[in-house]
């Protein structure tokens, strides 16, 4: 995908060069139409991630290079911070998911680029998973009908890069995101169990369940603590059901028959039965790099489909009423979601 920008090139710099940051660094490197031009990282470039590009150890050095965009790849406790610095700088920002570890420096944030004019993502980037985004498509199309439920399980094993937040706010705010996206429907409620048993300060597995605001359900299984390696996402509706593999981006149709039968007890009962399995054949390109790109373009000024910071701003909403619900026991109802004029 080539942007059109007119031969003008944008000038990019990169926070962080951690176990996501060195990813955006290999994409932007590589990005047509945009120069990686510095990175920030206190730690230096020890691994060599960004060879042939200025390594500084502050953020007021990157934005004296001239930035027109700068990817926020940074702890998230320090997204706030730096978001705030890079919008008073006129740059716009990609910041990494979540885009605060709060509701009120997530507000901030969008508040800070909105009003300037700046344009500011979100990397949530199951956005851009192949099976997710064909999904999304098929939704909007009709081909589920009315939708009644949307399952997602996220687990594996603990991931050590991860020592600020817990299972909620790095893992399951994919989910939250994703529910909301897919089917263009806010949560308005939800209710969850978390436990840790890992010894660390912050939960380590979380079970949600919750509603959108079109009356569908909503089931969320996430933890640090399986052997097992999955992120399953499924959507159940008047049709049949949609199940989507983020991991190998499979997705699948499973219909809901319409087959009669000559079984009594079968036919007697007006629920569901099983039909055919399709297995949708769909172009896998990498999802880090359509995320730069549709942020290239967004900056670029085209219409493109991006996470904004406003978005992010309800996820991490979700994301503390889903900890609030388990700390209380209760279920927690939330508010309508402020759209920004």
């Amino acid at each position: 995908m080539t942007a059109s920008n007119g031969g003008r090139r944008l000038r990019a710099g990169l926070t962080g060069l951690g176990s996501m940051g060195r990813h955006h660094a290999r994409v932007l490197a590589a990005l047509d139409g945009v120069d990686l031009v510095g990175v920030v990282d206190p730690l230096g470039d020890r691994e060599g991630h960004a060879p042939g590009v200025p390594v500084l150890p502050d953020l007021d050095g990157l934005i004296a290079l001239g930035l027109d965009y700068a990817v926020v790849a940074c702890p998230t406790a320090l997204h706030v911070e730096v978001g705030l610095e890079l919008a008073r700088a006129g740059v716009c920002a990609l910041i990494e998911k979540p885009v605060a570890d709060t509701v009120e420096g997530a507000r901030l944030l969008a508040e800070a680029f909105e009003s300037r004019g700046l344009v500011a993502g979100v990397g949530h980037i199951e956005r851009c998973n192949p099976a997710l985004r064909s999904l999304r498509d098929r939704l909007r199309q009709g081909e589920l009908g009315d939708v009644y439920q949307v399952v997602t399980r996220r687990q594996g094993p603990f991931p050590h890069r991860i020592a600020d937040v817990g299972v909620v706010k790095d893992l399951a705010t994919h989910d939250i995101d994703l529910t909301g996206w897919v089917t263009g429907r806010p949560y308005t409620s939800i209710s969850a169990r978390t436990v840790s048993k890992s010894g660390r300060p912050h939960e380590d597995m979380v079970a949600a369940v919750g509603q959108l605001s079109d009356g569908t359900m909503v089931n969320h299984l996430v933890n640090w603590l399986s052997p097992l390696k999955e992120r399953f996402t499924s959507v159940t509706g008047e049709r049949g059901c949609f199940v989507a593999d983020t991991l190998t981006a499979d997705l699948t149709f499973h219909s809901n028959a319409a087959q009669t039968t000559e079984w009594e007890a079968l036919r007697n009962f007006r629920g569901v039965s099983e039909g055919d399995m399709i297995r949708y054949a769909i172009p896998k390109r990498e999802p880090l790099l359509v995320e730069h790109e549709l942020f290239r373009d967004a900056v670029l000024g085209l219409d493109t489909d991006i996470c904004t910071v406003r978005q992010g701003l309800r996820t991490v909403e979700v994301a503390v009423a889903l900890l609030e619900s388990a700390a209380r026991g209760a279920t927690v109802d939330l508010a309508a979601p402020v759209v920004a004029g």
